[in-house]
């Protein structure tokens, strides 16, 4: 009856909510209040109603579902989590002109039943009854005199928080390619994309007709339906209609995986555009761009995007499609620095890394899974894996690089902390960790061969490399927190695990134990090697590589490797493994029709058979991590870790593997990034745009200063840049904010800089001698086979 200034609803739950207002729904976002460690938080959404409010009576109204609170979670139909009964908490405070407030919040006085949601489950999906709706429920004047008071649950001890992340919302909607009928009689949609999200769809059917929507991410060799790799997930859809005209249905509190629909049930020929697909996922602010000559690497680009949306619902999973979905730490930590240039996860990691700290044991040790809900583990501090857990590290330094704000690390330092002095506790006086669970290379090759059982990296050489990792990366923490004291103490230890690692590991001529291409990998992406054994150590890796021609790296290994290889002279190398089309690669599921990164190498086989359904999934972003070295390397857009958040820019392009262009840009908290570059007519070209307040140095590859120009017009002489200088084969230029084109002849010793690259040590600012074989350069060069030269450039 007052005229209102002000409406508020603030809303949670323990499960999932809806909310509506006179039967309209309240807000855009979905599976709210989201995925938390909810023994300790909830996080619970505001929404203005200000202009939503009539006069007279209204209806405050919701539904429940069980999603990650109660539904099911993990495997052997593991439920309840978190408890047993599914609630709301809810308050509208109405400021009105007078100045007066009313307050309606959850409290005795409302009612509840059951509707028209018959299941509703995240793995299962949901079973719809449209005959059931109670009509009217959510509006003013419904009768409800049939329905039950509800009970108030005691208040848990969790507290109440604001989003520190991005909601979930509806993101983008995809219209179905075509329409098949199966070997097997199914009639499927084609959505040509695997997605994440669920089905819309409007349908005109008798009362009581059932229409059935089953879920699949793959057709097998015979084009049939496949579902075996969703495990005990059903990811299926019923809806009853209600036969009252055009009927619009989606689900409410489940989400599938899939590009496949199978229909049935349907009142006639399934018309596909009756259906709509919804992709859903956290919104996340796309921040980076990608394309390049070779359209196998713009798909491959694509594939890790989707990815990567598919995975970033509220926690970063491992997959969404099976009996799993869960916050694997892992794959979140290998990923990182490719989603950070991807899109803008600055708010998304920083809601996560708090769940990490909360669900961290007492002893430092970080669960397997983030929130932690996996049946074996306990809060005695019983799981905790190399890789996997040093995301309480890695991950809050990488935002920190990306975006230049040092609050993750403070935030974020008392778990840093805790979970290295755990790993400090495990590996004892003598610096070793060799003892407790670990996943080791998780995925790496495997083989039949008789005389090479597959890429097998010790667990014990992974588990204190990344001891000597994450303590690096404390030290460097500690340091700019300006807790000096712990900074040395951590560099000091840092130093004693890399003594440690070298006496335990590396033999005096510089081969390490494991001789895999994970173990140099990390021994040279870690610094764990004395720097005169160094380039010894990247030549076995390179010989490796040239000896198997592919990778044979699993989760923690793949990340590393072509950063590796082109940081110590074998770019050549880098791109071979990149471009390379058969198994095992890259680009192996694009040969195949991918549009998402796949769990395994394998997981559809050459000859069109499936890896093991317990464990093949093909939305699983870890070996995207391939990403940020196209950014990186291919592009040349590269952070100084002095100068955090792009303050300053390295723009160092590496050009190679036959491609005639490249691109790529990133939106930083400064603006756009970018670097292109394309070679035509004997001419090098590199479009570099800098942000407002940051500086960029660029490296021109295989230029000789006197013959570089920006914008036509020659770098000699100019006082509109902030310095030039030559670096071996290399002009590097310094440069302010704005848009620059430079030029630079392309020629056959143009080729040879281009595959230079330091020995023995790998500086952020790139020194360059290499020794090449100019066999491998027979197309440009007429010298002799076998012949060799060294080029030496000024150490600068």
């Amino acid at each position: 009856g007052k005229r209102v200034e002000r409406a508020r609803l603030y809303a949670t739950a323990m499960g999932l909510y809806e909310m509506s207002l006179n039967g309209k729904r309240i807000g855009d976002e979905y599976l709210t209040p989201g995925w938390t460690a909810y023994d300790f938080r909830y996080q619970y959404q505001t929404y203005d109603l200000t202009n939503s409010l009539k006069s007279g009576t209204n209806c405050l109204a919701a539904m429940l579902g069980d999603g990650w609170f109660r539904g099911r979670l993990a495997w052997d139909d593991k439920r309840n989590s978190y408890g047993k009964k599914v609630a709301l908490l809810a308050q509208l405070v109405v400021t009105y002109k007078d100045g007066t407030q009313q307050i309606v919040g959850t409290d005795d006085r409302w009612k509840s039943a059951t509707g028209a949601v018959l299941e509703s489950d995240l793995y299962n999906g949901e079973t719809y009854d449209a005959r059931l709706e109670p009509r009217g429920w959510n509006e003013a004047g419904f009768d409800d005199s049939n329905w039950q008071s509800v009970t108030v649950l005691q208040t848990p001890k969790a507290k109440l928080v604001a989003p520190a992340g991005p909601p979930v919302k509806a993101m983008e909607q995809i219209t179905p390619v075509k329409v098949l009928k199966t070997p097997g009689g199914d009639t499927v949609l084609d959505m040509g994309q695997n997605m994440v999200g669920w089905i819309r769809f409007r349908v005109t059917a008798p009362a009581g007709t059932t229409i059935t929507l089953r879920h699949a991410e793959v057709l097998d060799k015979a084009g049939n339906f496949y579902t075996a790799n969703l495990r005990s997930a059903k990811e299926t859809i019923r809806y009853t209609a209600k036969g009252a005209g055009t009927e619009w249905f989606q689900p409410h509190f489940t989400f599938q995986g899939f590009r496949y629909v199978a229909v049935s049930g349907w009142p006639g020929e399934v018309n596909p555009e009756d259906f709509t697909g919804i992709v859903v996922h956290s919104a996340i602010t796309r921040a980076g761009l990608f394309e390049a000559s070779n359209p196998l690497l713009n798909q491959l680009q694509h594939n890790i995007i989707w990815g990567q949306k598919g995975n970033f619902l509220d926690v970063p999973t491992d997959c969404p499609q099976r009996d799993e979905r869960l916050g694997w730490t892992g794959d979140a930590q290998v990923f990182a620095r490719t989603a950070s240039f991807n899109h803008d996860t600055a708010a998304f990691y920083t809601k996560w890394l708090k769940d990490v700290a909360l669900d961290q044991h007492d002893d430092g040790a970080v669960p397997f899974v983030i929130p932690s809900v996996l049946s074996h583990e306990t809060r005695k501090g019983a799981a905790a894996s190399a890789g996997w857990a040093d995301v309480a590290v890695i991950v809050p330094w990488v935002v920190y690089q990306s975006y230049g704000d040092k609050r993750i690390l403070e935030e974020q330092y008392p778990s840093m902390r805790a979970w290295v002095e755990y790993m400090r506790r495990q590996a004892g006086e003598k610096y070793i960790w060799n003892n407790g669970f670990s996943f080791g290379d998780w995925l790496a090759f495997a083989t039949t061969k008789a005389d090479y059982p597959g890429a097998t990296t010790d667990k014990d050489l992974i588990q204190t490399a990344y001891f000597a990792r994450s303590t690096a990366l404390l030290a460097k923490t500690a340091d700019v927190l300006g807790k000096k004291d712990e900074a040395a103490e951590y560099a000091a230890l840092e130093a004693k695990i890399v003594s440690a690692f070298q006496k335990e590991f590396v033999t005096p001529n510089g081969r390490i134990s494991s001789n895999t291409q994970t173990a140099y990998a990390l021994a040279l992406a870690f610094d764990l090697l004395p720097e005169a054994q160094r380039a010894g150590a990247a030549a076995r890796l390179a010989d490796d590589v040239k000896q198997f021609g592919h990778l044979t790296t699993g989760f923690l290994g793949t990340p590393l490797l072509c950063q590796v290889l082109s940081d110590y002279g074998y770019l050549d190398l880098a791109y071979l493994l990149l471009n390379r089309t058969e198994y095992p690669s890259w680009l192996y599921p694009v040969t195949k029709g991918a549009t998402t990164i796949w769990e395994r190498w394998d997981g559809l086989k050459p000859d069109g058979s499936f890896q093991d359904p317990g464990m093949n999934s093909f939305n699983h972003y870890a070996y995207g991590a391939i990403g940020e070295w196209m950014y990186r390397v291919v592009t040349g857009i590269e952070l100084d870790e002095s100068h955090p958040g792009y303050k300053h820019i390295l723009i160092q392009p590496r050009p190679g593997g036959g491609l005639t262009f490249a691109n790529a840009s990133v939106e930083s908290m400064y603006g756009r990034v970018a670097s292109g570059w394309k070679i035509t007519d004997g001419k090098f070209t590199l479009n570099v745009e800098v942000p407002p307040n940051t500086t960029a140095t660029v490296r021109l590859p295989g230029a000789r200063l006197e013959q570089v120009t920006e914008g036509q017009k020659p770098l000699m002489g100019r006082t509109d840049l902030l310095g030039a200088r030559q670096a071996g084969d290399a002009a590097l230029v310094d440069i302010g904010s704005g848009r620059y084109s430079f030029e630079s002849p392309f020629t056959a010793s143009t080729r040879l800089g281009l595959f230079a690259a330091p020995m023995g040590t790998r500086p952020s600012t790139q020194l360059w001698e290499r020794k090449f074989r100019l066999e491998d350069f027979r197309d440009t060069t007429t010298v002799p086979a076998g012949s060799s030269m060294t080029t030496t450039g000024a150490l600068q």
